[in-house]
């Protein structure tokens, strides 16, 4: 298959070229500003699927919204007339209630070409209404609320919200390629039909710009954010792409004494704490027990035995575990318990607990693991 994208160093674009490269989608036609107009004729007379991408949304006269959006949709109907070419036009247009009312006037003549071009040749065309698109790769202080505040936030400057209760839809990026790769594959229609994206998220402005500084405390914690709801998620993950690069790896601290180290690795309040201990050969550590904490331990290097004691029963129980097979050793509350590099090497577990560790309610309490003999 051939697919031309109009558009191609553009923000969707981009995202949608990386998908379809890594699903092997045949031969993909590649058209933006540096394209010779030989070579859009040529791909024009190639395509069996145009993926009409291309657009102005920020001009620096009106004008050029006219040229960029009417004019060469106009152009690209005339050479499918020319080749006669009937083939699946997927259009990305806007929200019919756009602010911006000369650009929405402009992609809606555009839909209507398309729409005159499609009954006429018996073409399909698909026409995706889009609004605040978002996610790695958009262009910050250009159309985009969420790259403007990622960026400016990810660089500790400060973010501007005239008024933090306006209502926004945001889509996210990912969900558009998706959407649009459905398109293609699609064989259940014939004429024209608009295609809204799955997932929509209401909210506002302020809502936004709240959650996207507490990324950013987050990181200064080292703690994990909250990304249960969806919509959290993937501003967490647009928000990542936005930082310096130099910023993707930072120092933790590491607790050391004669028996080994332990350092805190992740934090969020929602799963706990996930932290790396090191016991050296013939050490051990531990031995105290919790009224709530769970922990969970697995041994990734060397050999630990783990003992647990319950501490009403007396009851004892004990694991050998080591980095050779993956196996994970449960720290129920009420058993005292300990680990012990029992190895020639030292002993790294990977430790969770459900809840960070806090200082004035520590809930760790001293007790010596006593052996099954005593």
């Amino acid at each position: 298959m051939k697919i031309l994208i109009t558009g191609s160093d553009g923000f969707i674009a981009k995202n949608l070229i990386m998908e379809l490269k890594n699903r092997n989608y045949g031969e993909l036609l590649l058209c933006n500003r540096k394209t010779k107009p030989e070579e859009l004729e040529q791909y024009i007379e190639q395509c069996e699927v145009l993926i009409h991408l291309a657009g102005v949304n920020r001009p620096s006269s009106e004008d050029e919204y006219y040229i960029g959006n009417v004019k060469f949709t106009e152009h690209i109907v005339n050479l499918l007339k020319e080749k006669q070419k009937t083939i699946h036009i997927i259009y990305t247009s806007t929200v019919m209630n756009s602010r911006h009312i000369t650009y929405r006037r402009s992609k809606q003549e555009a839909e209507e070409i398309l729409n005159k071009y499609a009954r006429q040749s018996n073409s399909r065309l698909s026409i995706y209404r889009l609004s605040n698109v978002f996610g790695k790769w958009c262009r910050p202080n250009y159309n985009s609320v969420v790259a403007t505040f990622c960026y400016h936030i990810s660089h500790d400057q400060k973010i501007v919200i005239d008024d933090p209760n306006a209502r926004i839809n945001l889509i996210y990026v990912d969900d558009v390629v998706e959407s649009i790769i459905s398109c293609i594959d699609a064989k259940d229609h014939l004429g024209v039909r608009y295609i809204e994206v799955k997932d929509i998220y209401q909210t506002t402005v302020g809502e936004v710009g709240e959650i996207l500084l507490s990324f950013r405390q987050a990181q200064r914690l080292f703690e994990i954010p909250s990304l249960e709801m969806p919509m959290r998620k993937k501003l967490y993950s647009t928000y990542l792409s936005y930082m310096e690069p130099e910023e993707y790896c930072y120092e933790l601290k590491m607790n050391t004494d004669e028996r080994g180290a332990f350092t805190e690795l992740l934090h969020s309040r929602d799963f706990g704490q996930v932290s790396v201990n090191i016991v050296k050969p013939g050490k051990e550590k531990g031995n105290h027990w919790h009224h709530t904490k769970v922990e969970k331990f697995f041994v990734v290097k060397g050999t630990a035995l783990i003992k647990l004691c319950h501490m009403i029963t007396g009851q004892v129980v004990d694991f050998i575990v080591s980095g050779e097979k993956m196996k994970v050793v449960d720290i129920p509350p009420g058993y005292t318990h300990s680990i012990a590099n029992i190895g020639t090497e030292d002993l790294v577990t990977v430790m969770w607990a459900n809840e960070i560790f806090d200082q004035e309610k520590p809930d760790t309490y001293y007790e010596k693991v006593s052996s099954k003999d005593s």
